[in-house]
């Protein structure tokens, strides 16, 4: 049953207007919005009343799905993220409201701004009429990117992140390996993908707060202009080449490989953004170490994507259809750190 289905509209309404200070609120339209493998998106039309005026509204109400990838975070956490990175300047929806009271939809949930523009990355990176200036548009993704990456540790407002790893490379191959210990599943190539990458881990840099999932699919788009990076859940504090190789990478290009910026734009691009707004220099090499372990790490979150529908917690043609792709995935990392035996 949907969310909307299963919850009456009059409760939200109730509890929208004592957070937005409101004499009250109508709620004229809610959907579910299409995406939102990890978490579920829904789309409020709401009209609010403040002293006899009325006011409309677009919100995005953002909460749990039935079933979770175990590194996602909280929605609060979630919410917190949303609230640092759009103070210091990252295009993000701003945050509205957050609500952890179970008792008004049955999961916790928050309430942000709904942003105009276009995120399915089949249609961005195929369709120039999404486009405008790829060029432009590339140098946008990589600014944006800078000024998140400008948020560093100790962050008061950020504590629930925890200590930054020493070593994010090796911190990362050592949860990928214990998750695939505790599912039992054998994938060679897998593992010998995360054995590449323990030998040839680069030194670390310091830590930054990261995205941990920014590719094209993960933001809007409207004419040529970024207007908002979307899905925090991932993020947390990592070397700053993560974010740039999970762009990077092949397996999110969607099929324009050509265009290494995401399947966008030109690489050069995205850095010249980047380093315009006062991003530190990027290493090449640490760029590509950190794009092979993006297809470890996509190859994982595959998995366990498969798992939810398999288990039979979250039925999904979509989950089900990600937990196939694994060996396409797989493939690709032994293109890259075995290229004699792929």
């Amino acid at each position: 049953m949907a969310l909307a289905e299963a919850n009456p509209p009059s409760a939200l309404a109730r509890w929208l207007a004592q957070a937005l200070g409101a004499d009250s609120v109508r709620i004229t339209g809610w959907q579910r919005m299409s995406g939102g493998a990890v978490q579920e998106n829904h789309a409020l039309d709401c009209v609010v009343i403040v002293a006899g005026r009325e006011q409309g509204h677009r919100f995005v109400l953002r909460t749990d799905a039935p079933s979770a990838v175990a590194v996602s975070r909280s929605r609060a956490e979630e919410f917190a993220i949303l609230r640092a990175v759009h103070a210091a300047g990252v295009p993000a929806p701003r945050a509205i409201a957050l609500c952890e009271d179970e008792a008004v939809l049955g999961r916790p949930f928050y309430i942000m701004e709904r942003l105009d523009g276009i995120a399915a990355g089949h249609i961005l990176v195929r369709d120039d009429k999404w486009q405008g200036d790829r060029v432009a548009l590339a140098g946008q993704l990589g600014e944006a990117l800078a000024r998140l990456h400008a948020i560093r540790p100790p962050r008061s407002d950020l504590a629930f992140l925890g200590a930054p790893p020493a070593d994010a490379a090796h911190a990362a191959i050592g949860k990928y390996r214990a998750w695939l210990d505790q599912a039992g599943l054998a994938r060679p190539a897998l593992e010998w993908g995360l054995r590449w990458l323990e030998r040839h881990a680069p030194a670390p840099g310091p830590a930054v707060l990261c995205h941990r999932d920014y590719r094209t699919g993960n933001y809007l788009v409207a004419g040529d202009k970024v207007t908002g990076i979307l899905d925090w859940e991932f993020a947390g504090w990592s070397d700053r080449h993560e974010d740039v190789g999970w762009f990077c990478a092949k397996c999110w290009r969607f099929g324009q490989n050509g265009r290494e910026a995401g399947g966008i734009g030109a690489r050069k691009d995205f850095y010249r953004g980047y380093a315009a707004a006062g991003g530190a220099s990027i290493d090449p090499a640490a760029v590509a170490y950190w794009e092979s372990m993006a297809h470890a790490r996509w190859a994982v979150i595959a998995l366990q994507q498969g798992e939810r529908h398999l288990s039979g917690a979250e039925p999904s043609l979509n989950l089900a259809l990600t937990g196939r792709m694994v060996a396409e995935i797989e493939l690709e990392l032994l293109r890259r750190t075995a290229p004699e035996a792929a």
